[in-house]
């Protein structure tokens, strides 16, 4: 049940969360710009992205059963103080002219680990501090505060390089840390209610710490959600990876860089919406409808070599994201007991972080040896109705792998609504999270303090 002030705590934190990511947004830009400015290999970049996202992956098991261990609030503390001293000791070496890059791979791990901490935590908090009519509009924001960063980080770090240096930009980011911590030092979040669940789940750690496994695999609607998720994620992480080639066959940098910020907007647009809104009244529609509507739109960005087309098509897509995302979290929310949430919610994100590491090595060579030659002038695919539709040349073999993603996430949808337990997840799995009474949610007026939206 949520608690009462607990709109109010959510917005304070949620409006620190949003400054912390713009600031390490601007750090993760600033910094990975400086190693390849230093270095020129394209492998030492990849392999920062690498050390920021694998110990997540290890770590998330027994992280989740620890912030169900421990008070959450102190979690997140924590875990953003540890990364701000992180964070300080990069901008310590860097201004004594000694970081290398093994410092900022040490770095991004020990922020990768930190993080496995914080998500879940923050994760499920959400649940103790919104109504669950709210659950929605929360993950709608929490979105929308990604995407912000995503848009605005790239262009304050690229000012700020020119006018107070690469060390400036993580001193500002040291800030947003501190703000942060000191937006959870003046609220509270209470103690989740102990469920039947979780005394049956009380153990060791290392059997805690599988239980969020478990519980998700005793019960074939949220098994199929894992499942249908880590699909898509390996799916737009391959498209991901190649948009960039993509887009360049055809338009230059500053081109490239617009059409991006675009989409961008798109997703800000989509979390603004989704806040506001809080998504369908059934929940599994719109992770369905709008998956199909990403899918249909990553056909477009494909389909022609035409920057109109590709950055409508991209607002499309990015505009949809937060409805799927914000309609799977609600259902999370209301179907897994609060005091088990954390393990639960980890072993979700480690799901999600490990099919993108797999998409990343493979997108590469199948687009090399497979798709871009079938493409080519002479390609076997070139003097087909297929190649009369997509182009031939430069990108074309791009192309097409993100027609085929499109169409295949779309397949992937209508499948996933035919699979009766994913479908009638909200039905068939009981609700472990009340609804509060109303003197508890505030006002109820139109831009009251209380209301997310």
């Amino acid at each position: 049940m949520a608690a009462r002030g607990g709109l109010r705590t959510f917005t304070i934190i949620w409006a620190g969360q949003l400054l912390s990511l713009v600031g390490s947004g601007m750090t993760s830009f600033a910094l990975g710009v400086w190693v390849f400015q230093r270095t020129g290999s394209a492998t030492q970049f990849a392999m920062i992205a690498l050390a920021a996202t694998l110990p997540a992956v290890l770590v998330s098991p027994v992280a989740g059963a620890l912030v169900d261990r421990w008070d959450r609030r102190r979690v997140m503390i924590l875990a953003d103080t540890f990364a701000a001293l992180a964070t300080l000791i990069v901008a310590a070496l860097l201004w004594a002219g000694r970081l290398e890059v093994w410092h900022i791979l040490l770095v991004s791990a020990l922020g990768s680990t930190f993080g496995a901490f914080q998500g879940p935590a923050w994760q499920a908090s959400v649940t103790l501090l919104v109504p669950k009519e709210h659950f929605g509009r929360a993950s709608g924001l929490a979105q929308m505060a990604r995407a912000a960063a995503h848009v605005l980080s790239p262009l304050a770090a690229g000012v700020l390089m020119v006018t107070i240096g690469v060390h400036g930009v993580i001193l500002i980011d040291f800030a947003t840390f501190l703000f942060a911590v000191g937006t959870l030092l003046v609220v509270s979040i209470p103690r989740p209610e102990v469920s039947a669940a979780g005394v049956a789940a009380r153990g060791s750690l290392w059997s805690e710490s599988a239980q969020g496994w478990r519980y998700i695999s005793a019960r074939a609607g949220l098994l199929g959600m894992l499942i249908l998720f880590a699909a898509l994620n390996f799916i737009l992480g391959m498209v991901n990876a190649l948009s960039a080639p993509m887009l360049l066959s055809f338009t230059t940098p500053e081109r490239l860089g617009f059409i991006v910020s675009v989409g961008g907007v798109g997703m800000l647009v989509g979390g603004a919406v989704m806040g506001v809104w809080g998504g369908p009244r059934r929940r599994i529609h719109g992770v369905l409808g709008f998956m199909a509507v990403v899918g249909a739109a990553l056909a477009l960005v494909g389909l022609r070599p035409s920057e109109p087309l590709v950055a409508a098509a991209l607002f499309g897509a990015l505009v949809c994201v937060p409805v799927v995302n914000g309609s799977s979290q609600a259902i999370w929310q209301s179907k897994v007991p609060p005091d088990l949430q954390g393990r639960v919610f980890a072993t979700r994100a480690m799901f999600a972080m490990a099919a993108m590491p797999l998409a990343y090595l493979l997108s590469g060579p199948l687009a090399d040896h497979v798709f871009i030659p079938l493409l080519a002038p002479g390609g076997r695919l070139a003097p087909t109705a297929l190649g009369r539709l997509l182009g031939v040349g430069p990108g074309r073999g791009i192309g097409l792998m993100f027609v085929l993603a499109g169409m295949l996430v779309i397949l992937i949808s209508l499948a996933a609504y035919f699979y009766r337990p994913l479908r009638r997840v909200e039905i068939d799995l009981p609700d472990t999270v009340e609804i509060e009474l109303p003197d508890a949610v505030g006002s109820g007026l139109p831009g009251a303090v209380e209301d997310p939206a």
